[in-house]
């Protein structure tokens, strides 16, 4: 094969495919997941390279160095394509998943480890805030048995702030734990 034979015929019986996904960033540049498929399919589009790249070095003679070298051009051609689509991505990956990566292991066991942190310190959180709400009960019926009026006069004002607390929250539209209630759009 000569040089002014068209470069998207590849040796043992593949194509090359030749064109650039940069045209496809022009209708969504600012969609993120637009961008994000972009450097996916970039990444696909590599590996199929590097595929047809093996396969044509595994069968290698001197009548294939012609589509070696397109095969070699157009892996150098990809990868500074994906570099480029990457540099728009702004999406940030904890060390601690890459080092996850590095050692050989799988990515989901860092997710599954901060999922069993977070549920262990939701379980510890919510022990103390059981703690709490039987030690005020258990110092409510204290105070009861010794200051009955007292702990009437509490309550009264208790109750009394709750159902305040509860109409401005209605009419702020704030839900009664504080959270403020999001309209949804249609």
């Amino acid at each position: 094969m000569d040089s002014s034979q068209s470069p998207a015929a590849g040796g043992n019986g593949t194509l090359i495919s030749q064109t650039n996904d940069t045209t496809a960033s022009a209708a969504g540049a600012d969609d993120p997941m637009q961008k994000l498929n972009q450097v996916s399919n970039s990444i696909q589009k590599t590996l199929g390279l590097i595929h047809q790249l093996y396969l044509t070095v595994s069968t290698f003679n001197a009548a294939f160095q012609m589509p070696l070298l397109q095969r070699i051009n157009g892996l150098v051609a990809e990868l500074d394509n994906m570099v480029k689509l990457a540099e728009k991505c702004n999406i940030q990956v904890p060390m601690e998943v890459v080092n996850l990566i590095d050692d050989g292991k799988n990515p989901d066991e860092f997710t599954r480890d901060i999922l069993n942190n977070c549920i262990a310190k939701n379980q510890t959180t919510k022990g103390k805030t059981d703690a709490l709400k039987n030690l005020r009960k258990h110092l409510l019926e204290e105070l009861e048995q010794n200051f009955p009026d007292e702990v009437e006069t509490f309550r009264e004002s208790r109750a009394a702030s709750a159902a305040e607390l509860k109409r401005l929250a209605q009419a702020q539209s704030v839900l009664p734990n504080g959270d403020v209630r999001v309209k949804g759009e249609h």
